[in-house]
């Protein structure tokens, strides 16, 4: 019997320009691409009840216990990347379900960080929107050199942006709950408490894993430390920070502004007050989004499609 397979999410159509799917079909496997994120839980289940495999791009759809369980037929799940908080392992390794993922760009994430952090500096994205609309300058931006960056998180990501950082002249500091001296050290940052990177800071960027400990990480306390003139910037995930105070201080001054690729809901509605939030720079989760990055993520995601079918699973999580 053949087996139907979903691609999900492929937003920009490029699916097949990344992996021969095509040669899928000599596995007993047809493929169906979904180019838009579906509207809701009924809608998702209606969709893929027929699938028995699925590749998902990181977290643009959810797998929930509660969808699981309304997908029957599904025995192989992919996800790009080797980790995904959106998709409940545990329930699908008790319905059979094997997950499987790949490995992706080390490089992307945090090159648009920088490109985030320097857009908010010199306020790009407004004075950008202003010249469409035929006004000159009407804001003053800041240099970086001389001033501190706050890195939230120095694993692999904010190791490269610290790095980038030093590279304009920053002074760079950083905080995370389990972070070393030793390895501060290592990457040529001070280690600092949490307060401290926020009160210090020019400009704080988030990089720590999302779980329900790191959930609000980011709350209006810290905001409020980082102040008026400070920056935060957002590559990682929406719930790291509290949506909500993050609104207030934008609206009512004390934050100085925030530069955004992720957040608490995505794709953002149209009706999002983010998007009329002052002192913004926004940009629709991009930090994965190159050619290399594409490249091995659906290339890999085509292996572990053809390993399952073959019964050697690979890249098992």
């Amino acid at each position: 019997m053949r087996q139907r397979l979903a691609i999900l999410d492929d937003y920009q159509g490029v699916a097949y320009d990344y992996a021969p799917w095509d040669q899928l079909a000599a596995d007993g496997i047809d493929v169906t691409v979904f180019g838009e994120p579906f509207e809701d839980e009924e809608d998702l289940v209606q969709a893929l009840r027929q699938f028995s495999i699925v590749v998902a791009m990181r977290e643009r759809t959810a797998f929930t216990a509660a969808r699981l369980h309304q997908l029957p037929k599904l025995k192989l799940l992919v996800t790009t990347g080797m980790a995904n908080p959106s998709i409940d392992i545990e329930t699908a390794r008790d319905l059979g379900i094997t997950v499987c993922g790949t490995g992706g760009s080390s490089t992307a994430a945090p090159e648009l960080t920088w490109a985030l952090v320097l857009a908010a500096a010199r306020n790009l994205q407004f004075e950008g929107n202003a010249l469409r609309a035929g006004r000159l300058q009407s804001t003053v931006g800041f240099e970086l050199a001389g001033k501190t960056l706050g890195v939230l998180g120095l694993g692999r990501i904010g190791t490269k942006v610290a790095g980038y950082a030093k590279a304009f002249g920053m002074d760079v500091i950083a905080w995370s709950p389990n972070l070393r001296e030793e390895a501060a050290a290592a990457a040529g940052v001070r280690k600092v408490s949490k307060d401290a990177l926020f009160r210090e800071a020019d400009v704080v960027s988030v990089h720590v894993r999302l779980s329900d400990r790191s959930r609000g990480v980011v709350g209006e306390e810290e905001l409020r430390l980082l102040g008026p003139d400070g920056i935060l910037v957002n590559t990682a995930r929406g719930p790291l920070v509290d949506g909500d105070a993050l609104l207030r201080g934008l609206n009512e001054g004390w934050l100085g502004g925030a530069a955004l690729d992720v957040y608490d809901v995505e794709p953002l509605p149209a009706d999002h007050p983010l998007l009329d939030a002052p002192r913004t720079v926004l940009t629709p989760h991009l930090g994965y989004v190159t050619a290399e990055s594409y490249t091995r993520f659906y290339g890999e995601a085509f292996e572990d499609v053809r390993a399952w079918a073959q019964g050697k699973p690979v890249r098992v999580l």
